[in-house]
């Protein structure tokens, strides 16, 4: 397997785990206080949306990778 069928694999994968979730959350430390003995952090969930057209987008250029990628002249 080449990397550009791997490429092309990973997009459409991409594409769909996009389609399907809509985006994805991650967790960040935004403040941290040490006070003694005491520890103190602040953690904020922030989502990213994955806009319905990137994901079509990456299924298409996916695809198309796959399909006429492959070819030699």
């Amino acid at each position: 397997m080449n990397a550009m069928k791997v490429a092309a694999i990973a997009l459409i994968l991409a594409g769909v785990l996009g389609l399907v979730y809509g985006g994805f959350s991650y967790t960040k430390e935004t403040h941290e206080a040490n006070v003694g003995p005491i520890k103190l952090s602040v953690t904020d969930t922030e989502r990213v949306n994955v806009p319905v057209w990137a994901g079509i987008g990456a299924i298409v250029i996916g695809v198309a990778l796959l399909g006429f990628g492959g070819t030699k002249r």
